[in-house]
Parts: structure tokens; sequence; C-alpha cells
């Protein structure tokens, strides 16, 4: 079967599906009619969004057994305390389904350089004189419904903007909202630390990765 694989910079506003009554990943290209997104980000939600027709890495990024460790950029209301940082870190009882959930451990630091490195979004977070904001890099290896914006509201600091920023080393550095690359399956499946199957078993040796190489304009 011919696998393809797209890389997405999902913007504001967009739903992670294909029809809809606002705005689809339709208006980003002619993508292939099997091709579907891996997961999905929420309409509020910016960032990195995978499209493939290859069911074996939908199914590996989505079962939780395999745990893939997804990295988001989050702008929050308020200096983040520390001490706030530290019970992302332990993890925190949320509400997922009106049920009450503890998230697992996870990473959370303060990352000020996200501004500058992020594309503005469209339109944007609404700036107040008098209420400071902070931007965090959070990395999970769980993803459940709205999860980071609960979390965080969870300490206190609700939050303003949400980017995925990577899936394991798979990153949407040098993207802009709304575009779109192809990638090569060996290329994308050694950023997301999985083994090629190869006559129905895995690949022992990892092949030669040039990203330059493997990354093309859609």
């Amino acid at each position: 079967m011919d696998y393809r694989y797209f890389v997405v910079y999902k913007p504001f506003g967009m739903l992670s599906q294909f029809s809809g009554e606002a705005e689809t990943l339709a208006e980003l290209g002619d993508f292939p009619s099997d091709v579907y997104p891996v997961g999905r980000l929420d309409k509020d939600s910016e960032g990195l969004l995978l499209l493939t027709n290859d069911n074996r890495l939908n199914h590996l990024l989505l079962d939780p057994l395999h745990a893939h460790e997804r990295t988001y950029w989050v702008q929050v209301e308020g200096d983040i305390s520390d001490e706030a940082l530290q019970q992302l870190k332990r993890g925190l009882t949320i509400k997922i389904n009106g049920k009450p959930y503890k998230t697992s451990g996870a990473s959370a630091n303060l990352h000020p350089e996200a501004e500058s490195e992020l594309p503005e979004r469209v339109p944007p977070i609404r700036y107040r004189k008098n209420v400071p904001d902070s931007w965090i890099a959070l990395s999970l290896k769980e993803g459940k419904n709205r999860q980071v914006r609960k979390m965080t509201a969870a300490v206190g600091f609700p939050t303003l903007r949400l980017v995925r920023w990577s899936i394991e080393s798979l990153t949407i550095q040098g993207f802009q909202p709304g575009e779109v690359r192809s990638l090569e399956q060996e290329a994308l499946y050694e950023f997301l630390r999985i083994p090629l199957l190869i006559n129905g078993s895995s690949q022992g040796k990892k092949p030669k990765f040039h990203p330059e190489r493997n990354k093309r304009r859609f």
C-alpha cells in the first residue's frame, strides 16, 4: 500500500476534520481521500497534527500503552508559581467525562522563549496590561479530552493559548499556521521513535536519517 504522511500546523479556529460548517483541514490542500488525522486538536488549539492512511501508525500513536510523548507550549494567565509547576509534574485530579481522573506525572517547565519562537496567533490573544501571563512547556504521555487546559486551570492558571509543539522528536519548528509538509515513512517513523516493519517484523537497524532530505513541501 502507498502510505502517505502529512505534517500540518493546524491554525487556531480550524476543526481537525475535513467537513463541517467552520474552517476545516480541507482548506489546507487536496489530500488523498483515504488520509485522516491521527487524533485531534480542539478548534481553539493549534500546532502539530499528523494526517495519514497508515492504520498501524494511527494505532501506535493513539494507544496509551505505547506512551508517546507530546509536548505543548502553553500560555497561561498569571505568573505561574513553582508550586503550580510541581503540581503539574506530580499529577493532579481533573474531571474527564464528569468523573475524577488522576493525571500521570509530566514534565512542566517555564518556557518564555515560546513567545518569540511561535508565529503570532490570528486573531491574537487579548492583551490586558494589568494581567501578566507565562509560557510553559508541558510534556505528557497521555491525551485525555482537553487535558492540558483542565490541568492548568486546576492549578489556578487558565490556558490562554495552546500549541502542540511536538510528538516525540517530530516538531513544527519553522512551520507557519496552515503549512503542510509531506514526509517519507522512514523519516517520520524515526522522528516518532517507532520501528519500521519489514516482512511483518520490526526493522533491526535504524535507517540513516537526513532531515532536510526527507522534508518537502506539500
